[in-house]
């Protein structure tokens, strides 16, 4: 008859224990030593701040609630889930702070945000600044006005008032457009988008210079939607990317990384990323209103070279 020693077991069972918590710990000491810049500052606060636009449809803005919603949080929020894999976090806190056009920037450089989800346009003299995740959209500058201007083209604003975001590639480009074409426009300064179509819908400025689709988005949920038309050719060239610090690469390659996999298969275009703007751009926003807008050709190629293989 064979005796099982059950205090034997038990030791052999609680060295075992302690053996695994060991290992666990100087896991997470080796993983600790390694982190620097911003998983370093997310591991050790347990919190990651994101910065978000507050009138950015579909992109960024506020819902009934006051919550940040829209295509680039749905991005981020995929962000966030990879960055808490990579640094084995059960539990991360994430925090929301609001950003303008003039803000954005000098947040990140500051350390105050992690990551921007908004409705930024990479540009190379940006890149100077901070960095940028790969191209998630692509627009340009266009005009919106009421159907009763008459305007149908930068051509038809000599020497009227033109409203525009400070901060934003659009506000240059329509500017150096002005000087190159001698069109004398009068030009206002809004601190946000909101405020900017307010100029229009008050009749202050009779047109409003920003990339296309916040345009869209801005009529759409306008009080009299049918007073208004997105007009003129593109003026200008502006592929978004989510923003994050420069010179920080350990957190670049999670946030290449995740945008890779919404991707889909390498070289295609056939992951979640579909889905997700299907979501904000051809089905029906959470306050009802649809942009109906398919993914464009561009945006279909570039979402295809972003499928990296792992």
């Amino acid at each position: 008859m064979i005796r099982h020693n059950r205090a034997g077991t038990g030791l052999r069972s609680v060295v075992r224990a302690l053996a695994a918590a060991a290992v666990g710990l100087i896991a997470a000491s080796a993983l600790a030593q390694d982190l620097t810049g911003t998983l370093k500052k997310i591991k050790d606060s347990g919190t990651i701040t994101i910065g978000h636009r507050e009138t950015s449809i579909p992109f960024s803005y506020l819902d009934e609630r006051q919550q940040p919603i829209g295509y680039s949080m749905d991005l981020c929020a995929a962000i966030v889930e990879e960055v808490k894999k990579e640094l084995q976090m059960t539990q991360l806190n994430v925090k929301y702070n609001p950003v303008t056009p003039q803000t954005r920037i000098p947040l990140m450089s500051n350390g105050t945000i992690d990551i921007e989800c908004g409705s930024t346009t990479n540009t190379l003299t940006r890149q100077k600044e901070v960095a940028f995740a790969p191209t998630t959209f692509i627009t340009g500058t266009k005009l919106v006005v009421k159907k009763s201007s008459k305007v149908r083209s930068y051509k038809d604003l000599k020497g009227k008032t033109v409203v525009v975001t400070q901060g934003t590639t659009n506000e240059r480009a329509i500017k150096a457009l002005s000087d190159r074409e001698k069109l004398g426009i009068r030009f206002l300064n809004a601190k946000d988008h909101a405020e900017s179509f307010l100029t229009v819908e008050s009749g202050r400025a009779v047109a409003f210079a920003m990339d296309d689709i916040l345009l869209y988005g801005l009529v759409a949920k306008a009080k009299k939607p049918k007073d208004y038309d997105v007009v003129g050719e593109f003026l200008s060239y502006d592929p978004y990317g989510i923003m994050f610090r420069k010179n920080d690469d350990a957190f670049g390659v999670i946030v290449r990384r995740t945008i890779a996999r919404l991707s889909g298969t390498p070289g295609k275009c056939d992951g979640p990323l579909r889905e997700i703007y299907a979501k904000w751009f051809t089905g029906k926003l959470p306050s009802g209103e649809t942009l109906g807008l398919p993914m464009s050709t561009d945006l279909q190629k570039s979402c295809a070279l972003n499928a990296l293989p792992d």
